[in-house]
């Protein structure tokens, strides 16, 4: 499996959507994965294959550079803007930035749950990072 592939222009969130806003650390692409970095205050991509990075605050509702204004959104429905499978879990990817069904999760990876698709566009987000290693 791979990870779901988006097309940034059609990432949209719901109507339900919890949202946040805040400063991106890095250019960041919508659809993408974000944690908050304790030390600059600033949205990074998160990855699960990277020590401090394994978590998850939001996924990106549009593009950024450095320093740029990011709204990320934190809960709720989203439309990925890539195919998912209707009634499938997605996780947090070991590619930084990314979201993968969970055949992707394997040993010595963090389960870092991010939503259950509703549809084959929909994505309904419900971040949950319970600190388990495979």
């Amino acid at each position: 499996m791979t990870d779901v592939s988006i097309t940034a222009a059609n990432v949209v969130k719901g109507a339900d959507a919890m949202t946040e806003q805040g400063t991106a650390g890095a250019t960041i692409t919508a659809g993408q994965t974000v944690y908050l970095d304790d030390a600059t205050g600033k949205f990074l991509l998160s990855d699960n294959n990277a020590a401090g990075k394994k978590t998850v605050r939001g996924i990106a509702l549009h593009g950024a550079s450095l320093n740029q204004p990011l709204t990320i959104q934190k809960r709720g429905d989203i439309t990925i803007g890539g195919t998912l499978t209707a009634g499938s879990g997605y996780y947090l990817s070991g590619t930084a930035g990314g979201i993968a069904p969970v055949a992707d999760i394997t040993s010595g990876m963090d389960v870092v749950f991010l939503g259950l698709a509703k549809s084959t566009s929909v994505l309904a987000l419900d971040i949950r990072v319970p600190a388990v290693t495979l």
